[in-house]
């Protein structure tokens, strides 16, 4: 008679991969928000002209 081995995660093993996967997500969440801070403030930087030149306004980049 074949028997099937029991695989399981060791004890907790799933809890520490939810709190891996948080730090991922959050780190995630900060590069995504330091890369819209840069390109806010390199859009800042530009004149009015150049700003309705690519289409946007001072208003828009608030929004992004």
């Amino acid at each position: 008679m074949a028997t099937t081995a029991n695989i399981h995660a060791p004890l907790g093993a799933a809890s520490i991969l939810h709190v891996v996967d948080a730090f991922i997500r959050v780190f995630d969440f900060g590069v995504q928000w330091n890369d819209s801070r840069k390109t806010r403030k390199a859009l800042y930087e530009l004149s009015d002209a150049q700003l309705d030149d690519i289409g946007l306004t001072r208003a828009d980049i608030k929004k992004l």
